[in-house]
């Protein structure tokens, strides 16, 4: 796997520290909501690692309630249509006075993001913010309103600490990039 690598974008110890900050920032800004649940909505499967990492170190009550998204089926390296995956996906009917926080791993195209908020808004929450790992640098997510962002990378595709290719990769605990020999082989 090693041999695949091109190179690394960023160090775990990078994503460590920067996990830290926003922990601390989302902390600070629900530390004041007294009235509902704050629940906390991971994007699977992309975004565990994170999620994994992220919630350790929020000191808040919290409720996790789980949705699944294919948007990156077989071996493709850009997204497609994103659609929910109903048997991964535990949302409760209603999310009246809940305070959520959506969790996902790379904002590439936005269809995610704007997926799941729409059902969401579709459960009453009080409110909705955002939170992503990484944003890639293109028009349509640059523009796109999202409260806590880890990292904005350049406009390429990447693998490790939960995101993959093929379903491979996942378990890297570094953000890479792969050689194209390495992606060409699989679309050949």
């Amino acid at each position: 796997m090693q041999q695949d690598i091109k190179r690394i974008l960023i160090s775990r110890d990078q994503i460590a520290q920067r996990i830290a900050e926003i922990a601390e920032q989302i902390t600070l800004d629900f530390a004041n909501e007294t009235s509902g649940d704050i629940t906390l909505v991971p994007i699977l499967t992309g975004s565990i690692i994170f999620v994994a990492d992220l919630i350790r170190l929020l000191p808040i009550k919290m409720l996790i309630r789980l949705i699944s998204i294919s948007s990156y089926p077989g071996s493709t390296t850009t997204s497609k249509v994103a659609l929910i995956r109903e048997e991964l996906t535990n949302l409760p009917n209603s999310l009246e006075n809940a305070h959520v926080l959506i969790i996902d791993d790379i904002l590439d195209s936005g269809q995610t993001i704007d997926l799941v908020t729409s059902v969401l808004l579709t459960k009453n929450p009080a409110s909705i913010k955002t939170c992503v790992l990484l944003r890639k640098d293109r028009p349509n997510t640059l523009n796109m309103p999202i409260d806590y962002v880890c990292f904005d990378i350049p406009d390429e595709f990447v693998v490790g600490y939960g995101l993959d290719y093929n379903d491979y990769y996942r378990n890297l605990p570094d953000i890479v990039t792969l050689h194209p020999q390495v992606l060409q082989a699989d679309n050949a």
